[in-house]
């Protein structure tokens, strides 16, 4: 069945309109009325509608106050200005894309109809499109994924497949066939990785990718010319389709470029954040810092309490001189003090900041029924996402940077895949507790679902002694033990994890944001 359209309808004089309303609704239309600006903007954030009906001119906040907010919080509706006149300003509001279309008053029902009908269904060819555009090329992308592609061609992929996840409607048969394409082609990533990941640290293959390493020499220090400061964050577990919803709130403040690196194996903060900070593959941290590397425990963050210290040996090593600041904000009120005194990260020539509150959420996600439930699927999990930073301490601190002459780089040390299919693994008591990655002695598990890693150090990582492997979960496995395997499969199905080797975790943007103003 069709879901009803749902109409906003915001005017100061809304009751002399109930004859309209009532027509609308006898069309088949779910209509909500409110009487200003501020009232159209809460509602729109607590619905979603197709078509928003605003006055011009109300009391209090007006329609064109209001647009702004309005097209920022539900940027996906049709938004319809009502206005006494045919002005010049409302004219170029819709021909610059924030509204798309206008009505003269006094309106006759018919007349709003007609409008809502047209935008309606140009919504639904909208979708239509998108999705006879994703199923004739089907067929190319099943075609690329039976050849070899190299890194970049990867990117483009995933790129492709996450614009037609983000475009396609609730068609359950399409979403079906992508939701299958998706998983195919995350299988064959797995293996072009475990293929291709030993000539990239060796760097034998011309083709590699920017890795974790390579960061900050190959996105930062180029921004640090001295004519402004550069703030660097690295946003903790950050996958590439998150960073479209924050982007999609940015863009009106910042230029962007866009660009991508890979995060270095297993997709762990231990290993791929240090090695953006410290610019050193694994093997090369633990050699340099045998003492910090020996005394990290076996959890997220034991390893990540040295990132300032790396950050400087990194700069001393490229022959840098200039001012650097570090911070890492893990807890709500570390942000909130962030945001208050943003503008001192403009004191240092550059300004790093770990931001852990996605991580956090996908952690949580995987803890609480609560979230799982609010977040069932990736679009869910995208949307409660752009929900936190919409309202966040960190979109606040852009906006406030977005008036000053600085650079920003934004990137993420990995990403994180839904859990959805168990393997057995065994190994002895030391080994460690991750479930998409796994390192100690001996480890055995099924080799189609993991990359096993026998020789560490031709993949950039250390090793204990000789018979210390690494095992890396393909696609969307985690490692259960045989020991109550039952309790542990359903504890942590559907869980967000990472560590492993998925396109969600390995493919991840680095951005460069440049003030508008």
């Amino acid at each position: 069945m069709a879901r009803t359209s749902r109409i906003l309808w915001a005017d100061d004089e809304i009751d002399i309109l109930k004859p309209h309303i009532l027509f609308l609704e006898s069309k088949g239309y779910h209509v909500t009325s409110v009487t200003n600006g501020a009232d159209a903007i809460d509602a729109a954030r607590d619905t979603a509608f197709d078509v928003i009906l605003l006055d011009e001119q109300m009391p209090g906040r007006g329609g064109l106050d209001a647009l702004d907010d309005i097209k920022r919080i539900s940027p996906d509706s049709q938004v319809v200005m009502v206005t006494k006149s045919e002005e010049e300003r409302i004219m170029e509001e819709a021909l610059g894309g924030k509204i798309a279309d206008y009505l003269t008053k006094p309106v006759n029902p018919s007349q709003v109809l007609l409008t809502c009908k047209r935008l309606l269904e140009r919504s639904r060819l909208q979708h239509e499109r998108a999705s006879q555009s994703y199923l004739s090329s089907f067929g190319e992308i099943t075609a690329a994924l039976m050849n070899p592609m190299t890194p970049n061609e990867w990117t483009a992929l995933y790129q492709k497949l996450l614009e037609y996840d983000l475009e396609l409607d609730d068609e359950e048969g399409v979403r079906q066939v992508l939701s299958d394409q998706y998983a195919e082609a995350n299988r064959e990533f797995s293996r072009f990785v475990e293929g291709a990941y030993p000539d990239w640290i060796a760097g034998t293959d011309a083709d590699r990718p920017v890795l974790s390493h390579e960061v900050i020499p190959e996105f930062v220090l180029p921004e640090m010319t001295g004519k402004r400061p550069v703030v660097f964050f690295v946003i903790d577990c950050m996958r590439y389709d998150q960073w479209l919803e924050f982007e999609r709130l940015l863009t009106p403040l910042f230029s962007v470029d866009r660009k991508f690196h890979y995060s270095l194996l297993p997709t762990s903060t231990p290993y791929s954040r240090n090695a953006i900070f410290s610019g050193l593959l694994p093997v090369d941290l633990a050699k340099r810092y045998p003492q910090i590397w020996a005394s990290g425990e076996d959890d997220e963050h034991s390893r990540n309490r040295n990132e300032d210290e790396f950050l400087q040996d990194l700069m001393t090593r490229h022959h840098r001189k200039d001012r650097i600041s570090y911070q890492k904000l893990v807890r709500s009120q570390d942000g909130r003090d962030f945001q208050q005194s943003v503008h001192d990260v403009l004191q240092s020539d550059l300004s790093a900041v770990v931001v852990n509150f996605v991580d956090i959420l996908a952690h949580s996600r995987s803890d609480s029924a609560v979230l799982k439930e609010l977040a069932p699927d990736e679009r869910a999990y995208r949307a409660l996402t752009r929900t936190w930073f919409e309202h966040s301490w960190l979109f606040s601190a852009f906006q406030q940077l977005a008036d000053t002459d600085c650079t920003i780089v934004v990137t993420s040390d990995h990403g994180a895949v839904r859990s959805l299919h168990p393997t057995k693994v065994i190994g002895d008591r030391h080994t460690s507790t991750a479930l998409r990655y796994k390192y100690g002695r001996n480890l055995k598990c099924d080799e189609r679902h993991a990359i096993f890693v026998r020789h560490p150090e031709e993949w950039g990582l250390p090793s204990d002694g000789p018979n210390t492997n690494f095992i890396l979960a393909k696609e969307d496995y985690y490692f259960v033990y045989p020991t109550n395997y039952n309790q542990y499969v359903n504890k942590y199905r559907d869980t967000m994890q990472h560590g492993g080797a998925s396109m969600e975790e390995v493919i991840l943007p680095v951005l460069t944001l440049r003030p508008k103003g």
